[in-house]
């Protein structure tokens, strides 16, 4: 079959994977509202398209944290990506380089921030959650930034783990054949089979609970790379994050596999903006499904998207091939999206492009 779209490679990747595995990547917490409508919320905003514009030539380049890379569509962290592929980070972070974007890496990657760095040239983030053992953190942004990581992002939406129904049902856990790579020799206890998800007794033993925003400031003085802080979803903790030294914030419900009946991502996205008030960069993941997602959430405000799913979907199609594939065929649509708008950059793409449900309420089904 000729891929066509982006959500088609999910069907593929559930005939391929073992059931656990799709469950794992694919499932949402509890009743998975969240999940659905990070998705169907993104059909309640309207483009508002500006006809007889020149759009010959049209530039999806833009700068993100100082580092230019060629359109604002961006890799999300996603953990345990060799369970979908053997190659896993290192094909996600050959084809994020290929494609002269960023790719974040999970702290529960199947590879190594050294052997992802050992695949060339790419700029990278490192995804963190503090562990209770402070060294252990220490430890791991060290080696990040040996690495060249160029930022941290930090999870902030997961003192616990969410409920996710799946997960407890396939008594989930890691297969036998693979490890969480950065904590190799860290004598930090193992994934084991349990009587719920393996997945949700590990993190009960190791994220620190006590997790606070003096943290934010503790990392701080830890590191020099910029730190993103990912999982906010309200103006008020955005204040907060600006105040704590955030370089940047990342509105994220954790691919609605946190806490359920949290809005969509887009439709919290512009109380974000808002609130950050052009003082540090606002980026969104979640839902993102096509190249007239990407054009919404910029409308919105963000300077940038993070996709997941659809790289692990991919990679367990394809392999490399099939994360490349996403993000031409995501570049694509957003190009032909802004052309068909009357946009030729990034800044021409306005709140005046759009509009949602919540502006003209007649646009709601009767």
């Amino acid at each position: 079959m000729e891929i066509t779209n982006v959500t088609e490679y999910e069907a593929i990747a559930k005939e391929k994977l073992p059931k656990m595995v799709y469950d794992y990547y694919a499932s949402g917490a509890e009743d998975q509202w969240t999940l659905k409508e990070n998705r169907n919320a993104f059909s309640r905003i309207l483009f508002r398209p500006r006809i007889l514009v020149d759009v010959s030539k049209i530039d999806m380049a833009t700068t993100i944290l100082g580092f230019k890379i060629s359109m604002p569509i961006m890799i999300a962290p996603t953990a345990m990506q060799k369970m979908a592929h053997p190659e896993g980070e290192y094909a996600t972070a050959r084809a994020a380089s290929a494609a002269g974007t960023i790719m974040i890496l999970s702290s529960w990657a199947t590879s190594s921030v050294e052997e992802v760095a050992s695949t060339g040239p790419g700029i990278r983030f490192f995804q963190l959650y503090v562990y209770k053992d402070r060294n252990v953190v220490a430890q791991l942004v060290r080696r990040a930034e040996r690495a060249g990581f160029n930022a941290i992002a930090l999870t902030v939406d997961t003192p616990r783990l969410g409920r996710r129904e799946s997960d407890i049902k396939n008594r989930f856990v890691l297969p036998p054949y693979l490890t969480l790579r950065n904590f190799d020799g860290l004598n930090l206890g193992t994934m084991d089979k349990t009587n719920d998800s393996g997945l949700a007794s590990y993190v009960a033993g190791q994220i620190d609970r006590s997790l606070s925003w003096k943290d934010v400031k503790w990392l701080q003085t830890i590191t020099k790379l910029p730190i993103l802080v990912k999982g906010v979803l309200t103006a008020e903790d955005t204040r907060l994050a600006i105040q704590a030294g955030a370089a940047g914030i990342i509105v994220s419900n954790h691919g609605a596999r946190q806490l359920d009946y949290v809005p969509a991502t887009i439709m919290a996205l512009e109380e974000v903006v808002k609130a950050a008030q052009g003082r540090v960069p606002v980026f969104l993941d979640g839902g993102i499904r096509r190249g007239t997602d990407v054009f919404k959430a910029l409308a919105l405000g963000a300077s940038g998207i993070f996709i997941g799913r659809p790289v692990v979907f991919s990679l367990a199609a394809e392999g490399e091939a099939g994360v490349r594939k996403v993000l031409q065929m995501l570049r694509d649509e957003f190009e032909l999206t802004m052309a068909l708008s009357g946009c030729r950059s990034l800044k021409e793409i306005t709140r005046d492009h759009i509009v949602t449900e919540w502006d003209r309420p007649y646009l709601s089904p009767r």
